[in-house]
């Protein structure tokens, strides 16, 4: 799932980035999900409309929701409370997160 792009160096606070879709059930309980996740960190979650993107909807059409931090596709479908804290803590800290 991990699409490796141009990412920005560990230790920073992470971009986190919400692809949705109007009408979604599923964007409904990621938006709960990711914000469980975020809030405490102090870190916003950016939400972009999918069908206001070409670009997203062409690349992510059946995957939506999709969680992307520092623009890195994470989860998709339903979010992983988990493993999207220790990849945000493990950037906060300076950490490759793609190291457990």
């Amino acid at each position: 799932m991990e699409d490796r792009e141009s990412a920005p160096a560990p230790g920073h606070t992470p971009t986190v980035e919400l692809l949705t879709s109007p009408g979604c059930h599923l964007c409904d309980q990621a938006r709960i999900d990711l914000k469980s996740v975020t809030d405490p960190l102090g870190i916003e979650v950016t939400e972009i409309n999918v069908e206001e993107r070409l670009d997203l909807l062409k690349r992510h059409a059946e995957e939506i929701p999709v969680v992307r931090v520092d623009g890195v596709p994470r989860d998709f479908w339903r979010v992983d409370q988990g493993r999207i804290e220790r990849i945000l803590r493990g950037i906060l800290a300076g950490r490759d997160p793609e190291e457990p």
